[in-house]
């Protein structure tokens, strides 16, 4: 008799969270005001990380930025007090050193207050094949991608937990959700990166029942640099993501309290087809989406700078 009155609970509240969906897709979301909220962003110091800083300065936030970049942190911190961001910390943090998260996060305890607002957003990508990849930086891909939003978490949450506010907001990849060739060591930390944040949203809503929200994003390429040199088959179907266009999709999710948010829409579409088909099938369709290509001519960041220095050079 139990099975029965629970399954009849499940469908009730299947259908109501179906329809409360398909109203959300009409009618937008109320978005929830972060003015005085602190708001801790990883790798702040360029790209998207700096962007989201942008967005939520205008907004009256209180910025905590983390970067083990200094220089580019302080220009982030520049930029966000010039659009607006009144009270903004810069701290200089790697994290990939556990002590040294814990160590930063008791100073901006101290010297800021509880973070209520968490953006694991700091990321690096190696972009070479499976055995060309040094053991050192597959080892910093899991520490930078993945393994710091442990640590991060595990110095944060217990506040928003004791709060019952606050929000996880993990930066993940498309290939943290499909295997992509050269970049075995970065999708496969993406992948953990996103098992996490998962497993923290089904455990804080679920077990804690706890009002700490959770926002996984899940872009295509960006072109902020990291991904410099890759290309694209399609850019209709899988386009280059501008970055503006995706730290302003990421912050309206996060107000909107979005759970999921994969970037392009047609990212929705592929995933449903790698659950319906056949390897060969799938194999084909990445030949056609130019899966096999995209990471023949990739850069990357490091390397971009320093053929930009030696162009400089011989001017």
């Amino acid at each position: 008799m139990n099975a029965v009155a629970d399954t009849a609970v499940f469908f009730a509240k299947f259908l109501y969270y179906f329809l409360e969906s398909l109203v959300f897709k009409v009618i937008p979301k109320k978005k929830k005001d972060v003015a005085g909220e602190i708001v801790l962003i990883t790798g702040a110091g360029s790209g998207l990380g700096r962007l989201l800083a942008m967005h939520f300065a205008s907004h009256g936030a209180i910025l905590v930025l983390w970067d083990i970049n200094q220089e580019g942190n302080m220009e982030t911190c520049r930029l966000a007090k010039e659009k607006g961001g009144v009270k903004v910390f810069t701290y200089k943090c790697d994290c990939s050193n556990r002590k040294e998260v814990y160590r930063v996060a008791d100073q901006v305890r101290e010297e800021v207050g509880d973070v209520t607002i968490l953006i694991n957003n700091a990321g690096v990508v190696t972009g070479k094949p499976f055995l060309d990849i040094p053991d050192h930086m597959v080892e910093r891909s899991f520490l930078v991608n993945a393994i710091s939003h442990f640590w991060t978490c595990k110095a944060f949450l217990p506040a928003m937990i004791k709060a019952d506010h606050g929000h996880l907001v993990c930066v993940s990849s498309i290939a943290g959700l499909v295997g992509t060739n050269m970049l075995s060591d970065y999708s496969s930390s993406k992948f953990a990166a996103f098992g996490l944040a998962e497993s923290l949203f089904f455990e804080l809503t679920m077990l804690q029942k706890s009002k700490v929200k959770s926002t996984i994003v899940c872009p295509y390429f960006i072109k902020t640099g990291m991904f410099e040199g890759c290309e694209t088959k399609y850019p209709f179907l899988l386009p280059l993501l501008d970055q503006e266009y995706v730290a302003r999709k990421i912050f309206t999710a996060i107000l909107e309290e979005q759970v999921f948010l994969l970037i392009p829409k047609f990212a929705y579409f592929a995933l449903f087809l790698k659950q319906m088909i056949s390897p060969k099938m799938m194999i084909a369709l990445g030949e056609y989406l130019g899966i096999d290509t995209c990471m023949t001519s990739f850069r990357g960041r490091a390397k971009a700078e320093l053929q930009a220095g030696t162009e400089r050079k011989q001017q």
